[in-house]
């Protein structure tokens, strides 16, 4: 399991976490992150998510160099 910690300072940044949980939880994919449940915790939001081994998106892109047809890859799956 993940945990994804987000503060909630603003009243749009609660706007997008909930939008956030509203969209991984009800959309399933395979190459999409399972969203477990969430949790309110003083001022944050904790979003459990199962783990992945890789890391993030942006640090794998960071790390390495995609030609532009892996990369359109990446982007349709």
């Amino acid at each position: 399991v993940a945990v994804k910690k987000m503060t909630l300072q603003e009243e749009m940044s609660e706007e997008l976490a909930v939008n956030e949980i509203v969209v991984m939880r009800d959309n399933r994919h395979p190459n999409i992150v399972t969203y477990l449940d969430s949790y309110l915790v003083d001022r944050e939001l904790w979003l459990a998510m199962e783990f992945m081994d890789g890391g993030t998106l942006c640090d794998v892109l960071g790390a390495v160099y995609l030609e532009e047809g892996q990369i359109g890859a990446v982007c349709r799956e």
